[in-house]
């Protein structure tokens, strides 16, 4: 089976580092087209030996793009496309169909009840997004809430798979050394109490929460977060205001799986450094940080997690939920720390999301829909 991955970009994102994972599981051949932006994600593509285009689409309506794309497909010989995030949804449905290749699915990484990857859920956004979505014969949900969201915008449940993202999870195990290697890399002191944060660092991830929190805080509690986005330099406003801005660490973008030749401290040396996950978004699509914190033998508090509230109120007793603003964050930082380290213990949840499983769930939906078959599935 010959299968084309298409992309808006790859830049470090959840969605973009999950496809680079499950490329290295995917018993498939598989191509990518990253319509812009092609970033460290596509490095790391390149040095696992995938085939990596950049489009070099200019924007959204660069309608230069589709022929060009067309052609590829065409070219390629594919059984399959696969798409993934809204513009390359759009255009690479569009693109398929005009070259011939009936096989589409799409992943639907993040949609929110009013935002969609972060954009605003115009009319016309949705629209849009119906309209290419008839153009496939599948979309992957990747938890129950995002599947139940699309249901309420109006794709037919039959048209739905439920395939949840995975994580390789012995990667994500602590260690103690790459904790003391990560912590004296970013300045912090060997016995801070860390709390991390991990995602992008825009608005609707409420980390200026986490901020606000470290200031009712004690003084040897610091703040690491893992990400990169428009809200960074807010970020360090805050905190300069704050007069926390010397406990406060920004790391900017960390992959899980780091491009070769980069020797800074990746996101599992990262997690290993955190004593707690603060994951205050009060609306997730997944929740993936979680689940590799969770990996980490991290306590977790969350505001919004799909992949842990999914699964009912047992599935990862080391996930708490938290809500209210940065004083219900600092009194349960505070009560957490309270109880002590505890053992780094990985919950059973987190097997339940193993890249492997994620990729046979995959692979089995790309039979069906090369057959005809693809019907409405949960990932249980």
């Amino acid at each position: 089976m010959k299968a084309l991955h298409i992309i808006t970009g790859l830049g470090v994102g959840g969605a973009e580092q999950q496809l680079r994972l499950l490329l290295r599981h995917l018993p498939a051949q598989c191509d990518v087209v990253a319509l812009t932006n092609p970033g460290p994600v596509a490095e790391g593509l390149t040095a696992d030996g995938v085939s990596v285009t950049h489009l070099g689409m200019t924007g959204n309506l660069d309608l230069r793009a589709l022929p060009r794309l067309t052609d590829l497909i065409r070219s390629g010989g594919y059984d399959l496309v696969h798409t993934h995030l809204y513009r390359a949804c759009l255009y690479g449905r569009v693109a398929a169909r005009l070259a011939g290749v009936e096989t589409v699915v799409a992943t639907e990484h993040s949609i929110g009840t009013d935002r969609l990857e972060g954009r605003r859920l115009t009319r016309g956004v949705r629209a849009l997004y119906m309209a290419g979505e008839r153009l496939g014969l599948a979309t992957v949900a990747v938890s129950p809430t995002v599947a139940e969201r699309l249901r309420h915008w109006g794709v037919p449940g039959q048209r739905i798979r439920v395939i949840p993202n995975g994580i390789d999870a012995p990667r994500f195990r602590y260690d103690e050394a790459r904790r003391k290697e990560a912590r004296a890399f970013h300045g912090v002191p060997e016995h801070a109490y860390v709390v991390g944060g991990v995602g992008r660092l825009a608005a609707g991830k409420r980390f200026d929460l986490l901020v606000q929190a470290l200031a009712l805080l004690p003084l040897d509690v610091w703040l690491l977060l893992v990400g990169g986005g428009p809200e960074a330099e807010a970020l360090r406003r805050t905190a300069r205001d704050l007069g926390v801005a010397a406990r406060v660490v920004l790391t900017g973008e960390r992959p899980s799986l780091p491009a070769p030749g980069d020797h800074t401290p990746d996101l599992v040396s990262l997690l290993s450094a955190m004593d707690v996950l603060a994951s205050p978004s009060p609306e997730e699509s997944f929740g993936l940080a979680v689940v590799e914190a969770l990996a980490a033998g991290l306590p977790v508090l969350y505001a919004s997690c799909p992949a842990v509230e999914d699964l009912g109120p047992d599935a990862a007793p080391g996930a708490r939920r938290v809500t209210g603003g940065a004083g219900a964050f600092a009194r349960a930082l505070l009560r957490l720390r309270a109880e002590g380290p505890g053992e780094r213990t990985v919950p059973d949840v987190v097997h339940r999301y193993d890249i492997t499983r994620t990729a046979r769930q995959l692979m089995d939906l790309y039979t069906d829909a090369l057959s005809g078959s693809t019907s409405e599935a949960s990932s249980s």
